[in-house]
């Protein structure tokens, strides 16, 4: 399985200087150790802090402790909390591929640049080929999952995945066969309370916080840093 979701916006008109990039991550999970271990281990964290398992983990919800997420304002609850989810995210079996497109440059260097979603999917979609031809994975059903950001975009993303899917849309020098699997997108509403979805939530925003501010602490970066597969880091333009 395949969860994907992104931190900041795509868009080139207005950029953000205190967070000037566009992140997309895939979090690539073997099927067992998501049903045994990571999915469960998720459940007890939320009973653990709510008694129940309807909380959704929406990083920007945790970072400013809204909603359910007030409980935080407490500092030793906080601290207790963020120790247990960096456990959690430190002790789940995954990979990583995350691509981070540095919007100022992007405009900078391209005189009509592409939309920034459609770079990061397509190395995305590279390194998780890549991913998962080291696992011998010929011919399989691969479903990657995405948030749902409403009808026309989730088409417009939907047709950008099977064209690249289908080896329509390759650029550059390097030549992927995705052929290799069979690709499969997966549209969920926001409230799915699926855990690989908040996962891929709370993973992205750390990687672009590391590419703008690599030498300040960055804790949750860390703890993602020997999940990264092979190859599975792109940052551009370089």
């Amino acid at each position: 399985m395949v969860y994907a979701d992104e931190s900041g916006d795509h868009g080139l008109t207005n950029i953000d200087i205190g967070y000037p990039v566009f992140v997309l991550a895939f979090v690539i999970m073997k099927r067992e150790p998501y049903i045994d271990a990571i999915s469960p281990a998720l459940q007890r964290l939320k009973f653990a802090y709510w008694g129940h398992d309807q909380v959704v983990f929406h990083e920007r919800e945790i970072r400013k402790k809204l909603g359910p997420f007030s409980i935080l304002a407490d500092p030793t609850t906080n601290d207790d909390f963020m120790g247990d989810l960096l456990k959690l995210i430190q002790d789940a079996e995954f990979q990583l591929c995350v691509s981070v497109i540095d919007k100022a440059r992007l405009k900078e260097k391209y005189q009509t640049p592409w939309n920034p979603y459609e770079i990061a999917l397509r190395f995305c979609m590279e390194r998780l080929l890549v991913c998962l031809q080291a696992h011998g994975q010929s011919g399989k059903l691969v479903h990657v999952v995405f948030e749902s950001r409403g009808k026309a975009e989730d088409q417009e993303l939907e047709l950008e995945f099977r064209r690249i899917a289908a080896n329509g849309a390759n650029w550059g020098y390097l030549k992927r066969d995705f052929s290799y699997c069979r690709f499969e997108p997966i549209f969920a509403r926001k409230d799915a309370n699926a855990a690989g979805l908040q996962i891929a939530d709370l993973v992205a925003r750390p990687c672009g916080l590391h590419v703008l501010r690599p030498l300040h602490q960055n804790r949750a970066f860390e703890a993602l840093r020997p999940k990264i597969s092979a190859g599975g880091w792109k940052w551009f333009p370089p």
